[in-house]
């Protein structure tokens, strides 16, 4: 079944079996939760989830509300302020990488940001288009070698990694260890049994950011993390390294995602792919209306409620998470026109769609994801027009599996890049080390 065949769920079907299936993470719900989420939001737009960490958590569905709940002070982002509740959530690795801009309120928050919006500036992020641009060729050409490719493995996943080791300056030869240690945080994070895997790992990026810091130090150069290092309002080493962490991580994660999403959504939908095959200055627009139908964050990260706030007759008791079902606001039928229909000539969609979020945690790293996903696009549909999904390949058993329901996005999406291409044509296989690296899995 593809997300093309699914079904709103039947009328009789009981808001606790939807709200069951949200919580525990049902494979139905995770290859495609819109139909549940569509539900959610005529029947209990602020459901209340009973997740497997325990602590009463609070599904907000709707546009409307979820806006306002992204920029409501009642609902925090500071750890600090609910360690119980954190550790609950995610464990007690990662105080310290954890303690910076995502995870921080005002005051503080503000300093953190104004010093890493610096380098986001539209001047630094549009000179890195050539960079960029040359990046997602380079891997382009090693994916040509073969008949089928993964594309997660092949181009999502090395094309943002690439571009975020350079931003950092990380040497070349540095990158494949640093890279498979973020792979054991992102495959161990939320799994009891890899521990102590998952603290050796934690301890080896804060020791290798550390000296990544001081080498720039020692070495100041025009980089990213130089214009960070010699901010008017310095951060200390702590935050400067819980700044880099969630950069890397949270940086390469959505963008890959998202190249995958945008990728299978066109091929599922060909006449909006022949849209942007005829029309290639329509991809930008594309970007804002595939992040609006299929974002690779799915839900809102860390909130807590700081005292009981009500949501359209809903009591949310102080303590409680906070959940935001991004992906379910972008289809808000209330908000938008054809809600569930992809249409790449949509107008008027940013700053409206919440895919890169609201108010004070508005992501950061939006303009360099959009120059990323506006990129691979073009440089996919030019080299390979006629791509299609493999023939073994089924997409709605490739998605994303578990109760974090964090990241919408693909484990694998084998493609055919050339299906008109003999196989006598194919040069013999060869993976650089930026495409051997498995930082999806």
């Amino acid at each position: 079944m593809t997300q093309e065949n699914a079904t709103t769920p039947d009328g009789a079907a009981a808001v606790h079996d939807l709200v069951a299936a949200v919580s525990k993470g049902a494979p139905e719900y995770r290859s495609c939760p819109h139909p549940v989420y569509a539900a959610l939001r005529e029947r209990d737009p602020v459901a209340r989830l009973t997740p497997p960490h325990g602590v009463a958590t609070y599904l907000i569905t709707r546009y409307d509300d979820a806006r306002d709940a992204l920029s409501d002070p009642r609902f925090s982002k500071n750890m600090r302020g609910a360690m119980d509740i954190y550790h609950a959530v995610f464990g007690d690795f990662f105080d310290a990488l954890d303690d910076n801009v995502l995870f921080s309120d005002p005051p503080r928050h503000t300093r953190l940001r104004r010093v890493l919006r610096s380098a986001f500036t539209p001047r630094r992020v549009e000179e890195m288009r050539a960079g960029i641009t040359e990046i997602a060729e380079r891997l382009l050409a090693e994916c040509r070698k073969s008949d089928s490719v993964d594309l997660m493995s092949s181009f999502a996943f090395p094309l943002p990694i690439s571009v975020l080791c350079e931003l950092m300056t990380i040497p070349e030869a540095d990158r494949p260890e640093i890279l498979e240690q973020f792979a054991v945080v992102t495959r161990s994070r939320f799994n009891p049994a890899a521990k102590t895997e998952l603290k050796a790992a934690e301890e080896w990026l804060q020791d290798r950011l550390r000296r990544l810091i001081a080498h720039q130090r020692a070495n100041p150069s025009d980089c990213f993390l130089g214009d960070i290092i010699r901010a008017e309002e310095a951060l200390d080493d702590a935050e400067l390294v819980s700044s880099l962490w969630v950069l890397f991580f949270a940086g390469h994660k959505t963008t890959a995602y998202q190249i995958g999403n945008s990728v299978l959504d066109l091929l599922l939908h060909p006449d909006q792919l022949a849209t942007l095959r005829t029309d290639p200055t329509l991809i930008p627009r594309a970007v804002e209306e595939i992040v609006r139908f299929e974002g690779s964050v799915e839900t809102s990260t860390f909130r807590y409620a700081t005292e009981d706030a009500e949501i359209r007759g809903t009591v949310i008791p102080k303590g409680s998470l906070v959940q935001i079902a991004l992906s379910s606001a972008n289809r808000d039928p209330e908000k938008f026109d054809r809600p569930d229909d992809l249409d790449v000539t949509r107008e008027g969609l940013q700053g409206t769609h919440l895919g890169f979020g609201h108010g004070t945690h508005y992501c950061l790293g939006a303009p360099l994801a959009r120059l990323e996903l506006e990129i691979a696009l073009s440089c996919l549909l030019r080299e390979f027009p006629e791509m299609e999904i493999a023939p073994d390949e089924e997409p709605a058993g490739a998605w994303l599996k578990g109760p974090m329901a964090a990241f919408r996005g693909l484990e694998r999406l084998r493609l055919v890049l050339e299906p008109s291409r003999p196989v006598e044509a194919l040069a013999p296989t060869h993976r650089s080390p930026a495409t051997s690296v498995s930082a999806h899995r």
